[in-house]
């Protein structure tokens, strides 16, 4: 087999309410430093929580504070920004989001003190060529709902996605980003599906002239029909729109032509995105495959099992099914893709998220198209070097691929 393979230590999926989520058990209910034990050393950067964002209703989950890591840039990134909003999967009832209150996904006492800075977040010219020396900031996710809702529930949960992606943007506008002559808004899986709804909001910030774009890594959560001829990732969703009340903070322009749940997914979105995108995804995304196509629910009898845990296990019938998962994916970018100013890369890769880790982002074995780095990519779309529309060969052609299992 091709490739390489990554396993993901002490990651598990926890059935919550029919539908999978990730969960780093050596996180739940604890307040450990990932730097303490991280291997390369990469550069640390410490908390800081947005003291405005209480009188603005900006909170967690549980009522705390939300907060960010900002490492300043110098040399000729002083003005220049990366701005990333964190990942984390979505919650749904007040049973799933209850429990975030006692972690860091929905709580700021449970946030790292200090965080790594790999990928594009990195401060190492040979890890992160175009980005290296900017101002580079990681924004926490403690909301549950892609920084889109704006609610309350008589639980005790606060649903304020949206007015937290307001306040720590005003924060940072006032640590020196409203300077800023070119800005970068990343983020990846339920971050990057975040940067498909704030992208144009972001672009708001600046006046004309700067450059200012966006990076959507993992984010192109497909409305999908799973192995057994349901939508799940369509039902969760209509509940993550509903309870945390997220259909008045969605796309105006969608919304008038849509239902909510319709305008959640990024394929219904992006064709109104005025700010430039890039798109950064695997057409075999491995977080869709297994949370959205082939969960237990729609596997009752374990015929996906061994294919989701190594797809060389997969028979004739199961790499059919996942080559339609690529074709609709491609399908859904095709008319983004003919627009001058976006960008796109999509692998063959069985991977999710590929800009925050320093093996997927820049490093000499990293996944290629075409000879070029996902880094390479990104930065000669960002500072128009070079149009960038780069789409894989179907699996199982690409031996640059990191597959993260």
């Amino acid at each position: 087999m091709r490739g390489i393979f990554v396993f993901l230590a002490l990651m598990l999926v926890s059935r919550v309410h029919g539908f999978d989520v990730w969960v780093n058990q050596s996180e739940v209910g604890s307040r450990k430093n990932p730097c303490s034990s991280s291997w390369g050393r990469p550069l640390c950067v410490g908390l800081t929580l947005i003291q405005s964002a209480a009188s603005k209703g900006a909170l967690c989950m549980d009522g705390s504070l939300p907060g960010y890591h900002l490492h300043h840039g110098f040399g000729s990134g002083s003005n220049s920004w990366v701005v990333v909003l964190e990942g984390g999967g979505w919650c749904n009832d007040v049973t799933s989001c209850n429990g975030r209150k006692f972690n860091h996904r929905g709580s700021s006492k449970y946030f790292e003190y200090e965080i790594p800075f790999e990928g594009i977040l990195s401060n190492k010219q040979d890890e992160n060529p175009d980005f290296y020396n900017w101002n580079r900031v990681k924004v926490r996710y403690c909301d549950g709902g892609s920084f889109t809702g704006d609610g309350y529930n008589a639980a005790g949960l606060y649903f304020r996605g949206q007015r937290i992606f307001q306040a720590a943007m005003e924060e940072l506008m006032s640590k020196g980003m409203r300077y800023a002559n070119q800005a970068l808004l990343a983020g990846c899986s339920a971050g990057g599906l975040a940067v498909i709804h704030h992208c144009d909001e972001f672009g708001a910030l600046f006046p004309r002239g700067r450059r200012v774009k966006c990076l959507s890594d993992a984010g192109m959560f497909l409305d999908a029909v799973d192995v057994a001829g349901h939508r799940t990732l369509r039902s969760f969703f209509s509940s993550v729109v509903r309870l945390h009340r997220s259909a008045r903070t969605l796309s105006r322009t969608c919304t008038s032509r849509m239902d909510p749940t319709s305008c959640f997914f990024p394929q219904n979105m992006i064709p109104n995105v005025r700010t430039p995108l890039f798109i950064l995804n695997s057409a075999y995304d491995a977080w869709q495959v297994l949370e959205s196509l082939a969960t237990p629910r729609a596997d009752r009898q374990g015929l996906w099992t061994k294919c989701k845990s190594n797809h060389a296990f997969c028979n004739g019938n199961q790499i059919q099914f996942l080559q339609g998962f690529r074709n609709q994916m491609l399908n859904v970018v095709s008319g983004f893709s003919n627009s001058r100013q976006n960008g796109l890369f999509i692998n063959s890769c069985f991977a999710h998220c590929q800009s925050e880790r320093s093996d997927t982002w820049y490093a000499g074995n990293s996944p290629q198209i075409g000879n070029k780095r996902i880094a390479t990519a990104v930065g000669d779309w960002f500072f128009d070097r070079s149009q960038i529309k780069a789409i894989d060969c179907a699996y199982p052609c690409d031996g640059s691929c990191h597959h993260l299992l």
